[in-house]
């Protein structure tokens, strides 16, 4: 039975079976006497029961199959279970892999926490190596910043960005891994190109791998970055703190001054 439908069944308590569902097709019900008739709709009592209930309840005693139990997430002891999520698009000349990283927090004396690194998109480019085979051991990676994420979450139709990215920055091996990411609309304006080149001295490898990515993509893409946002930022652990308990009692140990007060003027 479907997981939603559900069949009422009415039950009499008073009325035999026989005439419930007589034996012979071609019978009326009108053949009943009148005094029967009468009585029993004096002392008939209908009883309203559902399978959906039945259902749930078969549901809820036994085992499930090998493959659903596969669908639900556990969780190990009192550590949080991880969840994997990502948006992929596969194109004829490579496919993209989206999956945010979270932030990360670092102790405080107090006791509190705060966000040491913001949470980024990483971008995984995989060439293609036939139809709809990608070879992932060749990806090429970039992370995009909350900044970054911005601007591509800003482009029109008919704008254009480009990203740059040294792994070694301000290291002793600056500049021997260089990643340009160039965004460009499509010639006929159904999307963009994305385009990742990396020059890799220490390999003596220049690689360029590009994809395009309608403007259907692009909108999901950018529906995704929209919500994961706040949580690049460690947003959400801040929310999860707030108390009214804790607002109500700031309100009368707080100085009277500070531009934490602006809006309390």
């Amino acid at each position: 039975m479907p997981l939603f439908a559900s069949q009422t069944i009415l039950h009499s308590s008073h009325q035999p079976p026989s005439l419930l569902y007589p034996s012979n097709p071609l019978r009326s019900y009108t053949s009943i006497p009148q005094t029967l008739n009468l009585t029993l709709k004096k002392k008939t009592k209908l009883h309203v029961s559902s399978r959906r209930s039945d259902y749930f309840e078969q549901q809820r005693v036994a085992p499930r199959a090998p493959e659903e139990r596969s669908l639900t997430v556990q969780s190990t002891g009192t550590q949080p279970t991880r969840v994997y999520a990502g948006y992929s698009i596969y194109k004829g000349k490579a496919a993209l892999s989206i999956e945010p990283k979270s932030p990360e927090f670092a102790p405080l004396d107090s006791g509190a926490f705060k966000v040491s690194k913001e949470g980024f998109v990483l971008l995984q480019f995989a060439p293609a190596v036939g139809t709809r085979q990608y070879d992932w051991n060749r990806k090429q990676v970039f992370s995009l910043s909350v900044g970054e994420i911005g601007t591509l979450m800003g482009l029109g139709a008919k704008d254009a960005c480009e990203f740059f990215h040294d792994p070694f920055k301000g290291k002793s091996e600056e500049g021997k891994i260089r990643k340009f990411l160039k965004v460009e609309p499509l010639p006929d304006g159904t999307g963009h190109f994305f385009n990742l080149n990396v020059q890799n001295r220490l390999l003596n490898a220049d690689e360029s791998i590009y994809i395009p990515i309608a403007r259907a993509e692009l909108i999901v893409m950018n529906s995704a970055f929209s919500f994961i946002l706040p949580y690049l930022l460690g947003w959400h652990a801040f929310a999860d703190t707030i108390k009214p308990d804790d607002n109500i009692r700031s309100n009368f140990t707080s100085s009277r001054s500070g531009p934490e007060l602006e809006w309390g003027r």
